[in-house]
């Protein structure tokens, strides 16, 4: 009997079974109470860059300009039989300013912007509280704004806490599509691959309790601090892919242990902890690692959803660790269906499998690594950019609004560029300066500041999501003195892509670096790590790949139900990256750890890549199966950034699991030979002696 640590563990889980699952029955209802409450409390903004010239721009704004930021509200009436001169039209723009009034959140209201033709007219609200509180404001009032439509006058609420609050209501309705779609379809997959009901329960238990612990943490956090509104999405994706992958794992593990040894259940709770348990450990571990070097990105809205992530992740490995354990028994396979079967884990089709391929290895690897790279063929002309307002569907106010300033005030008019002028600063000759850059469209006359700045507004000639207008923010920056901020939400945009393009490299080598220093600790074999490593990126490719094609451009917009921007969303490459690269190590871990465990025992390099397959073909089928069925759903029903992760991670668990993991890993092993497992002996010094055996 192994007195391995998480051996120990897994006996003492499930000798002290009832305080453990008493304990985490506790935990969690306390927990839950708190879990419904999440979704409101969290924030739909949290999209800029600390320390950039945008975000100073916008404080300097706030403060000195009366806060007539990015982040002001705005409201759009446009009548095609009245003029804003007429009665009817002047009653509808009070109605408006009234709502302006009725809501504490916002200040002053400018002189209205009336288009030359006078049937549009736009009236803009000061902010007076920081994004997060302006995005609720802005679900406050949307509908009072709403019900002022009518008798040929259409109004709208927009701008970017009216996008932002409009967006988070169509990702609430996806997240309920989503999760309506993808937990029977997952029930349904662990039926099939466990073939009893009781083993298929206990990963959705296990993801359930571990999901819903960590949204009563992250509630209490939003008392403290502001969370994005996707740290819940991304929460929710990843803790139900990993729990069940991870149950998934362990419960297989212990199905074969207790067939070896039926009379001593506890043992084989130890067994299962001991091998698979350390698997599914390091393999949290790899996740978590991925993850925290998404915080090395300086934007809020990106270092809570990987904050969120690692927590939720935290809980659902806690949960796998000691909940799991003490719930395994006999009873895993009552229930029972027909198919079922109880015996060793050892699957005799994955085994021919592995032979098959060992036989003909160079060629199944090199089928396999020519399709891959194929696939990640349109990565050479991958293009990237903040999203745009198509991502809203067409009746949404924020969109209706924006498409009312654009055909009234020109492609710029929905998105104005903030100018901030330092104090003793010619501000009419920044103005001049302005203007004379190709691209801009009108440049408004300065406005002085209460701190003795002044404040230039100018807009493009076209659209503030097209590339143009990216690249025009760095051509007025050029063009206007130093120490001029330059704001409003264009600017914002390009900071945000910018320094994610900046920072995507840095995360991408983070991620690879850890996941090599893991791989080697915990398989203790150099050309292992640098393998595990090299092939991940091969799916991770091809996933992208294929993003590529569907999304930039626009193979899936018709199938799937979108407008294509001609660009993936600026954050996929490097956010998309770290999540893709986790699952992928996921697999990795499980699948090379069952290797190690083969070959410490045999010590034939053979019969190590035939055992693994063969004691790990049908849980990774089952996983992979899993996780496309949660990623596929939320990308079938979520807006357009969801379907971008939603199919990118299906794909790369594809490409991963049915193409890297169960052909071209086995085919490499084969070649490698022992040489695979090769460990310096001057490394063998440094790391600890981790074994999987037993």
């Amino acid at each position: 009997m192994s007195n391995a640590p998480l051996a120990r563990l897994g006996r003492w889980s499930h000798s002290h079974r009832w305080t453990v699952v008493i304990t985490w029955a506790v935990f969690a209802l306390a927990l839950g109470y708190f879990a419904p409450k999440l979704d409101h409390a969290l924030s739909g903004a949290m999209w800029e860059v600390k320390g950039s010239d945008s975000l100073a721009a916008r404080k300097v704004i706030e403060e000195e300009f009366g806060g007539f930021s990015s982040q002001s509200a705005a409201v759009v009436l446009h009548s095609d039989s009245l003029r804003a001169s007429d009665s009817a039209y002047k009653e509808r723009i009070e109605a408006v300013t009234a709502v302006f009034a009725s809501e504490e959140a916002l200040g002053q209201v400018a002189p209205p912007m009336v288009s030359t033709d006078r049937r549009t007219v736009a009236l803009q609200a000061a902010t007076l509280v920081n994004p997060t509180e302006s995005v609720r404001a802005a679900e406050r009032i949307s509908d009072d704004i709403e019900k002022l439509s009518g008798d040929g006058i259409a109004v709208a609420l927009t701008g970017a806490p009216a996008f932002w609050a409009d967006f988070n209501a169509v990702n609430r309705e996806a997240m309920v599509k989503s999760e309506l779609f993808s937990w029977p379809i997952t029930a349904a997959v662990l039926v099939l691959a466990f073939g009893s009901l009781a083993a298929a329960g206990l990963p959705l238990l296990l993801t359930g309790v571990g999901l819903v612990s960590a949204m009563g943490v992250l509630y209490g956090i939003t008392r403290f601090t502001d969370l994005s509104i996707w740290t819940l999405n991304f929460a929710m994706m990843f803790a139900l892919a990993l729990g069940i992958d991870y149950a998934l794992f362990i419960v297989s593990r212990f199905r074969g242990a207790l067939h070896a040894t039926p009379g001593d259940v506890n043992g084989a709770v130890g067994t299962t902890m001991d091998t698979a348990g350390k698997a599914v450990l390091f393999s949290g571990i790899t996740v978590l690692i991925s993850l925290s070097a998404v915080l090395l990105v300086p934007v809020p809205a990106f270092q809570s959803m990987a904050a969120g992530m690692m927590l939720a992740v935290g809980f659902v490995l806690l949960a796998a660790m000691t909940l799991l354990p003490a719930l395994l028994g006999p009873g895993i396979n009552r229930l029972a269906l027909p198919w079922h079967s109880a015996g060793e884990h050892r699957s005799p089709r994955w085994a021919a499998w592995a032979r098959g391929i060992q036989r003909r290895p160079v060629l199944a690897g090199a089928a396999v690594t020519v399709l891959l790279l194929a696939l990640a063929a349109p990565l050479l002309r991958l293009e990237t950019g903040m999203p745009a307002i198509s991502v809203l569907p067409t009746d949404r106010q924020a969109r209706v609004g924006y498409d009312l300033l654009a055909e009234a005030f020109g492609p710029g008019g929905p998105g104005p560029i903030q100018v901030v002028v330092p104090q003793g600063t010619d501000a009419g000759a920044v103005q001049t300066s302005i203007a004379q850059v190709p691209g801009v469209a009108i440049v408004l006359p300065a406005q002085e500041g209460a701190g003795g700045r002044s404040l230039v507004t100018a807009f493009a000639t076209t659209d503030p999501s097209s590339r143009e207008s990216n690249d025009l923010i760095a051509t007025i920056r050029e063009a206007v003195p130093a120490g001029a901020l330059v704001g409003g939400p264009v600017a914002e945009n390009y900071d945000l892509d910018q320094t994610l393009r900046d920072r995507a490299p840095i995360v991408i080598g983070v991620v690879l670096v850890l996941g090599f220093a893991l791989l080697l600790f915990a398989l203790q074999a150099v050309f292992i790590a640098v393998a595990g490593v090299v092939l991940n990126l091969l799916s991770v490719g091809a996933a992208f790949g294929i993003g590529a094609l569907a999304f930039q451009h626009g193979w899936a917009a018709g199938p799937m139900g979108f407008e294509s921007q001609g660009y993936l969303t600026s954050w996929a490459p490097l956010f998309f990256f770290a999540l893709v690269f986790a699952i992928s190590m996921d697999y990795t871990v499980f699948l090379l750890a069952s290797a190690r465990e083969h070959f410490e025992r045999s010590q034939d390099a053979n019969e190590a890549v035939e055992g693994s397959l063969a004691h790990t073909g049908r849980p990774i089928v089952a996983a992979a199966g899993v996780m496309v069925a949660v990623f596929f759903t939320f990308a079938l029903a979520g807006p357009l950034p969801m379907k971008e992760m939603g199919l990118i991670l299906g794909m790369a668990v594809l490409a991963d699991a049915f193409l890297v993991r169960l052909v071209l890993v086995p085919a490499v092993l084969t070649v490698a030979g022992r040489r695979a497992w090769w460990l310096p002996r001057w490394a063998g010094r440094f790391l600890p002696d981790v074994r999987f055996a037993h």
